[in-house]
């Protein structure tokens, strides 16, 4: 199945370390509500397993996935890791119940944090360290600059943020070196297209979460592209992003094998010029 080699998409530099472009979420790995276990865990872990033979090297986790379900998911299926595999993780939100989701951005919240994440990945240092969400409670440079602490006692490799504005990211590459970016991005919601154009200009890569476009006007341009290449509507919107910036690093996540399989394999997809006009057009 070379074809669904995740190397295909190319490679993008996150630090010092080198990515294939299609990565795996690991949130769906967990049940309903990213709450609690999967339905099958047996098969998530056939799905994590997959990934890395088919060339995935970035699996992008955190704490409050389950919480704490999504990580041992991980080391469980994984553990020891392969030469060159990146696991991302992050720190900043506390759960209560399913789909309940309470920032924290507390300093001491973020160490507890991270031992439990170093403990269930078994690991002794994380590779790519993820402020969660910036939360209004606490300064922002107070919150990044614990994880600049922890990166300076060696147990953090490099740091990125998630679910920032432009003004944050400023805020944050003040304090540390910023190497990824995780935002909400898809084909008809850009609100984030500043902080991608800043990520494009610097080299800073950025990873989009809800990767899959919405409503109406787009999914009739994607279903239109996908016929007309014989493609799914899924493969579409991730080939668009892959197209989109050179740093984008889609992460789709599926708790399904055959899912997996079918979204690795935009790696080989070039959407031709009328079919990006087409989707334009769309937004």
């Amino acid at each position: 199945m070379t074809n669904l080699i995740a190397s295909g998409a190319g490679t993008v530099t996150v630090g010092d370390m080198t990515v294939n472009r299609l990565g795996f979420g690991a949130m769906r790995l967990t049940g309903r509500g990213i709450w609690g276990p999967p339905a099958d865990p047996e098969e998530c872990k056939r799905v994590l397993r997959r990934a890395v033979e088919l060339g995935v090297n970035l699996f992008d986790t955190a704490d409050s996935y389950g919480p704490h379900v999504s990580e041992e998911l991980i080391a469980e299926a994984l553990y020891p890791y392969p030469d060159g595999m990146v696991i991302a993780t992050k720190a900043g939100f506390t759960r209560s119940a399913p789909d309940r989701w309470a920032p924290d951005g507390r300093p001491e919240h973020i160490r507890q944090a991270i031992e439990g994440s170093l403990r269930r990945l078994r690991l002794e240092r994380i590779d790519l360290y993820q402020v969660h969400t910036p939360d209004r409670k606490v300064p922002y440079a107070e919150t990044v600059g614990v994880f600049r602490d922890l990166q300076q006692a060696g147990l953090v490799r490099h740091i990125g943020v998630s679910n920032v504005s432009l003004e944050q990211l400023g805020v944050a590459r003040g304090i540390v070196e910023v190497v990824s970016v995780q935002n909400r991005y898809n084909l008809t919601d850009r609100a984030s297209e500043p902080v991608l154009e800043a990520c494009t200009r610097d080299g800073v890569a950025f990873i989009p979460w809800y990767p899959l476009a919405t409503g109406k006007l787009a999914g009739e341009a994607i279903e239109r592209v996908a016929s007309r290449r014989g493609l799914t509507p899924v493969q579409v919107g991730l080939a668009w992003l892959l197209q989109h910036s050179p740093v984008m690093i889609p992460i789709p996540g599926t708790s399904k094998v055959n899912h997996l399989e079918e979204n690795l394999a935009v790696a080989e997809v070039d959407l031709t010029d009328e079919d990006i006009r087409e989707l334009r057009g769309s937004a």
